[in-house]
């Protein structure tokens, strides 16, 4: 590895921990208080420089498993960037911009390949295509349902509750990523998917206790 492509990863790493500490930040401060603001706006950001360095990573070094991370980054970038875009959508009369259009599209094309992937390594045999399946189905759902809204108009309502389960599925990427650097060898495959398991029911949790009813 050569020092141009360390110093990109060690500048990626630093991202992802960024993220994690600001997303952790964003779920205990008050909602909409100003430290979550702060918070939500560094995590976010964070988590774009994570899925900027990954693709000058892959193109360093355009392996499998390279390929494999800069899907799961536009996933989990896309999560962050559509929870943080429906805030600009909170007005009946504020419709999606062609940025979220592109963004829904783009991550809708990558969770097909990546479940498809999973799918492919499934009928070889190979226990990791559950996570390439299990991710690229999240993916997919969300970009597909977003499309469908900006086609048939955003609930303005529902902002906080998109908002929420965004971000906070976002934070489950991040977390799920730090997990399979430290504990795959140890958990297989089951590293990349704990943090969701635990992650659904209280992002189900935190999403019904702000719903606006």
């Amino acid at each position: 590895m050569g020092p141009l492509e360390t110093l990109i990863l060690r500048v990626h790493v630093a991202a992802g921990v960024v993220a994690l500490s600001a997303g952790l930040g964003a779920l205990l401060t008050a909602k909409g208080g100003l430290r979550h603001r702060q918070t939500g706006t560094v995590f976010v950001g964070s988590m774009g420089v994570t899925v900027g360095t990954v693709f000058v990573l892959l193109a360093f070094d355009p392996t499998p498993f390279r390929v494999f991370l800069t899907l799961v980054g536009v996933f989990s970038g896309y999560l962050a960037f559509s929870g943080y875009r429906v805030l600009s959508r909170k007005r009946p009369r504020d419709d999606a911009r062609p940025l979220d259009w592109a963004g829904a599209v783009s991550v809708v094309l990558a969770c097909l390949g990546l479940g498809g992937w999973g799918v492919f390594q499934l009928v070889g045999g190979d226990s990791f295509g559950v996570v390439l399946v299990a991710f690229g189905g999240i993916g997919l759902a969300s970009g597909v349902t977003d499309i469908r809204t900006f086609r048939n108009g955003d609930d303005a309502e529902k902002w906080t509750e998109t908002h929420l389960q965004r971000m906070i599925a976002a934070f489950i990427a991040t977390v799920s990523a730090v997990s399979a650097v430290n504990l795959t060898p140890e958990l297989g495959f089951v590293a990349w998917l704990w943090p969701t398991v635990v992650g659904v029911p209280l992002t189900s949790y935190w999403a019904k206790k702000y719903r606006v009813t």
